[in-house]
């Protein structure tokens, strides 16, 4: 009997340590986020929405072509909250639509010269961010091997 209480224990922990990186993996990606997301607004630049910026990154992180409809469908909203996100990202020229040639019903969504240069912006803030993350989580464990020696 104690001896199944003892492996109760141990499993209950090893499941508990077995998420502990993960946790701090979201922890850390989440810090990532929350901090690119500060500098994006802190800066001079376009200030989009979260809808607006799936909406970007989306088309800009993956390469086939899109669709208004493709892009309602993937990110699971509305057509007209594509349009709406669209028009801004148009008003910044982030991106532009354009009549499929092929299928006049269909409208595609086209990339700019300014919404790669957006996205190269959007990836030195997080990689910066990121760096420090790290560099802070280096400090905070050298001063706990510290205390704990």
């Amino acid at each position: 009997m104690a001896q199944a209480k003892t492996t109760l224990r141990t499993t209950a922990a090893a499941k508990a340590a077995s998420k502990a990186p993960t946790n701090a993996t979201a922890d850390k990606l989440v810090g990532t986020l929350r901090d690119t997301m500060v500098s994006l607004v802190r800066r001079d630049g376009p200030d989009l929405s979260a809808r607006q910026l799936a909406v970007f990154l989306t088309c800009y992180l993956q390469e086939e072509g899109h669709t208004v409809r493709g892009l309602a469908a993937e990110l699971n909203v509305s057509k007209p909250a594509i349009t709406r996100a669209l028009d801004r990202l148009g008003e910044l020229d982030l991106a532009r639509r354009k009549v499929d040639p092929l299928d006049r019903r269909s409208v595609l969504v086209q990339r700019t010269l300014k919404g790669a240069a957006y996205l190269r912006e959007i990836r030195s803030i997080m990689g910066e961010t990121s760096t420090v993350a790290k560099k802070e989580t280096e400090t905070r464990v050298v001063r706990a091997t510290r205390r704990a020696a």
